[in-house]
């Protein structure tokens, strides 16, 4: 079957490519989660581009089908095995994949360490000092350099393993091209000033997304991924009882969910007291029908998102316009998201002669 994807994947370059639909439940469909998302179909067409630095036309599909045959499959096969046991590894690494691929391209540049010469890491600034997930990825790599030394880049697995884990976790199957490289270098001060804020205004979201090409429709789809993980309270803390510094809450929060909210995250931060800092799920508790996408957008039409950046999407007529269609189009959701995460999954990213292919991903060769 993966071949057969694989070969259908290679279509996309020059007509419309099938994707999956399919959302489906219960034990035995989440291990076929990726052969059932390709057996329910529908029209995805080709990414138009506006800027050309977006995405890098020499990446290919199955890049590695001579020099490493097994890697996609060992991404695959490690982020089931894991999944069964830890489901939020999905929404740790697709955090993990946006937070690199924002930061001047999809290049690994977010897993390396702060180094003795100054160097500092991505990781280590604020907004990316709560990311998950970068053993994960270099438990991978360390089983492919097993089998393919210096082949592989980690900016490669990346992109591979958060759409598995995506898949697995209820979210659409979409194609891969691979063989980018792993940036030399890390971008804290970048890192620092552009990672988008869950406590931004519209304007400023919109800003901050249409710098790396993607216009409204896109923005609202991309942000479809908080359909699944945990916010904690450190982000939309200030929501519940200083908004804006005005000692009030979100005059825009439905008043039973901000009960709701408050109950789950006291005034003060009290994180100290947990093992884990509390939040709320973002798959909304109580939420019926399909979890990845519809329920997250019925919920900003509701007047009930978590995060306030999440709930600006309703204060603009555009972006509103597609909250809704998403809420009530499940199927228009996912063709949207499969697109839109293929094209953050290639912004700006390295192939040869740059680059290079890290032995650990943590650290530059």
């Amino acid at each position: 079957m993966w071949e057969i994807a694989r070969q259908l994947s290679v279509l996309v370059l020059t007509v419309s490519l099938l994707l999956s639909l399919g959302n489906q439940s219960g034990e035995q469909q989440k291990n076929d989660r990726f052969n059932s998302s390709r057996s329910s179909i529908s029209w995805i067409h080709p990414i138009i581009l506006s800027n050309k630095e977006v995405i890098d036309s020499t990446l290919e599909y199955d890049y590695y089908r001579d020099s490493c045959p097994q890697a996609e499959y060992i991404v695959r096969s490690s982020i089931r095995f894991l999944y069964k046991e830890q489901p939020n590894v999905a929404p740790a690494l697709l955090r993990l994949l946006f937070h690199d691929c924002f930061i001047q391209g999809c290049d690994a540049s977010v897993l390396l360490d702060s180094t003795i010469d100054g160097n500092q890491s991505e990781k280590d600034t604020v907004p990316n000092q709560t990311l998950k997930g970068f053993h994960v990825i270099e438990n991978i790599k360390a089983e492919i350099e097993a089998v393919c030394p210096a082949t592989v880049s980690c900016a490669d697995i990346l992109v591979l393993a958060a759409r598995d884990g995506l898949v697995l976790a209820g979210g659409p199957y979409y194609p891969l091209t691979t063989g980018r490289r792993d940036s030399l270098v890390s971008f804290a001060n970048i890192a620092a000033s552009e990672v988008p804020s869950p406590q931004d205004d519209l304007s400023k979201t919109l800003t901050s997304f249409a710098s790396k090409g993607f216009d409204e429709r896109e923005t609202v789809s991309l942000l479809g991924a908080h359909s699944v993980g945990v916010a904690h309270c450190q982000f939309f803390r200030s929501r519940l009882y200083n908004f804006s510094g005005t000692g009030l809450p979100d005059p825009s929060l439905e008043p039973e969910f901000l009960h709701l909210m408050r109950s789950r995250c006291q005034s003060s931060d009290d994180s100290k007291s947990h093992t884990e800092e509390p939040g709320m799920s973002m798959g909304y508790d109580g939420a019926t029908g399909p979890v990845f996408g519809t329920n997250y957008y019925n919920t900003l039409v509701l007047g009930k998102g978590i995060l306030h950046a999440d709930q600006q999407l309703m204060a603009g007529e555009g972006t509103a316009s597609w909250v809704e269609a998403y809420a009530s189009d499940e199927s228009l959701f996912r063709r949207d998201f499969a697109q839109v995460m293929m094209k953050l999954s290639s912004l700006r990213v390295l192939t040869k002669p740059l680059g290079q292919i890290r032995l650990n991903c943590s650290r530059v060769a």
